[in-house]
């Protein structure tokens, strides 16, 4: 039975859902919101988009010889969550679905990140009532938004290499945005980050090394990774192919 994997965040006063299977794509039109090139999904007829999220290179049965090992960390300004740490249960309200929690509120993050497993009859819930910590402007309201990443412009970064692309409006009445950030190989972040903004970064495709604070952590496709205030952040894809990572990041706002 194909499963489907989908990615949900409680921030703002809508509910961001990114499902990621080809076959899940047909119910919201055309092309999924993170949609791959014609070219890619014609190679992966037998895989489902992004499968190496949930069925990474370093997967639990690799690690079966190595009782108790994992590679995720928790520190008071930063988390990596890797797969074979995932705790999957029942999401509340929704139907034939497991869920696991990856970033919280109980880990020092304003917003929530998780993953759910759906099949071809499950069923998702609608937001918890009193969750969303979404800050209103005077005669600003968000919209639902249905697009395909692809169709999704390239945007300048300056000194950069990388590209990069935005799933959601930039315009104010959004308080935070979904970015697409493609890397080829051997090509790294050129600014060193330190910033106010709060980041949950779940790896797509691909794999590198990730700074966090002083640590440096090797990262591949499946990887989650949560980033508080000011937390110093850098990242240099490797390997012999390309890079994906979404980044959910909190903007709009005055942190005052």
């Amino acid at each position: 039975m194909q499963h489907s994997l989908s990615i949900s965040f409680h921030a703002p006063r809508t509910l961001l859902l990114l499902v990621l299977l080809p076959w899940v794509r047909g119910a919201v039109g055309q092309e999924g919101f993170c949609s791959v090139p014609p070219s890619v999904v014609a190679e992966s007829t037998t895989k489902p988009l992004y499968w190496k999220v949930t069925n990474p290179t370093l997967s639990p049965a690799n690690l079966q010889d190595l009782p108790g090992f994992t590679r995720s960390v928790y520190r008071w300004d930063h988390a990596l969550i890797t797969p074979e740490s995932h705790v999957f249960s029942p999401l509340p309200d929704w139907v034939n679905t497991l869920g696991a929690y990856l970033i919280t509120p109980a880990m020092g993050a304003h917003f929530s990140m998780y993953l759910a497993k759906m099949q071809e009859n499950s069923r998702s819930g609608l937001p918890p009532k009193d969750v969303e910590r979404y800050i209103s402007l005077e005669n600003h309201y968000p919209e639902q938004i249905i697009g395909s990443t692809e169709t999704q412009p390239l945007l300048e970064t300056p000194g950069e290499v990388f590209e990069l692309r935005k799933l959601l409006p930039t315009s104010a009445p959004y308080d935070f945005n979904i970015h697409i950030m493609d890397f080829q190989p051997g090509e790294y972040l050129n600014v060193k980050e330190v910033h106010y903004n709060q980041h949950g970064l779940l790896l797509l495709e691909g794999q590198g090394i990730y700074r966090l604070g002083d640590s440096w952590y090797p990262v591949q496709a499946g990887d989650v990774i949560w980033m508080a205030p000011f937390v110093p952040q850098w990242y240099a894809a490797l390997g012999k192919t390309p890079s994906r990572y979404l980044l959910y990041k909190d903007v709009n706002r005055n942190p005052l």
